[in-house]
């Protein structure tokens, strides 16, 4: 138990020099977007996923075996905006400069863009999810976090993908004293799933007021995100964490 604690402040609070610098707990704000953005993209355009492709795949799967209450076009739609967003993202970070904050602060700020554009749609449908909303609501949300995985995946901090918990949580056993193994970051991989656990939470209950609210609520994170790696990354102490 001290172990969990001391990796999950270490997590939230990093150390002056750590190798991963203030990385880690801005991670785990864009896992909670994870989990607001597909609580809106399941619960209320049509049971679809707009984050976690291998649920995606898995549905579209599904749809097309005849399965009620599916949409094989719009987990089509979802899985084509995805990969777009991640062949963006593989772009975007290939021509940035090599300082992480600054990539990951661009990569929201982006991020950001494409979430206002979804609540823009949002609101001129006026909280009615008719096709003619329900797939630009897809697309849009879909690139925003293909871009985010792409550009998460080149930082490469452990445990904090972001969006995929299933090796989170094999690791979490897997690796854990009970299995006899070296139980590694144990706290930063708990905290992992609970911010999607939280984001999809608070995600659920923001929907019962309207799509607006629950996607207003994410653009506000990552705003907030954005600008505080962008003052980070502006910081002389920051070469620790800055490099690829």
């Amino acid at each position: 138990m001290r172990e969990l604690l001391a990796d999950a402040a270490h997590t939230l609070v990093p150390p002056k020099g750590d190798r991963h610098g203030p990385l880690p707990p801005l991670m785990l704000g864009l896992t909670v977007v994870t989990g607001l953005v597909d609580a809106v993209s399941y619960l209320a355009l049509g049971h679809v996923f707009v984050a976690n492709m291998t649920g995606n795949v898995v549905f579209l799967g599904f749809a097309l075996a005849g399965a009620q209450g599916l949409s094989a076009p719009a987990s089509a739609s979802a899985l084509a905006a995805f990969l777009a967003g991640a062949a963006a993202g593989g772009r975007f970070g290939t021509g940035r400069p090599a300082h992480r904050g600054r990539l990951l602060a661009a990569t929201t700020a982006l991020q950001a863009l494409l979430v206002a554009g979804a609540l823009g749609v949002a609101l001129a449908a006026h909280d009615r999810v008719g096709a003619a909303a329900q797939y630009p609501l897809i697309v849009l949300l879909g690139l925003a976090m293909g871009l985010q995985n792409a550009v998460v995946r080149r930082l490469g901090v452990p445990d904090l993908t972001t969006t995929v918990l299933t090796m989170t949580l094999t690791g979490l056993a897997a690796d854990s004293a009970a299995a006899a193994g070296a139980a590694p970051r144990p706290g930063r991989r708990i905290l992992s799933v609970l911010a999607m656990f939280l984001g999809a939470l608070v995600g659920t209950a923001l929907l019962r007021t309207g799509i607006p609210l629950a996607l207003g609520v994410t653009l506000a994170l990552l705003v907030t995100a954005a600008v505080a790696l962008w003052r980070l990354s502006a910081s002389a102490s920051t070469p620790h964490w800055a490099a690829q």
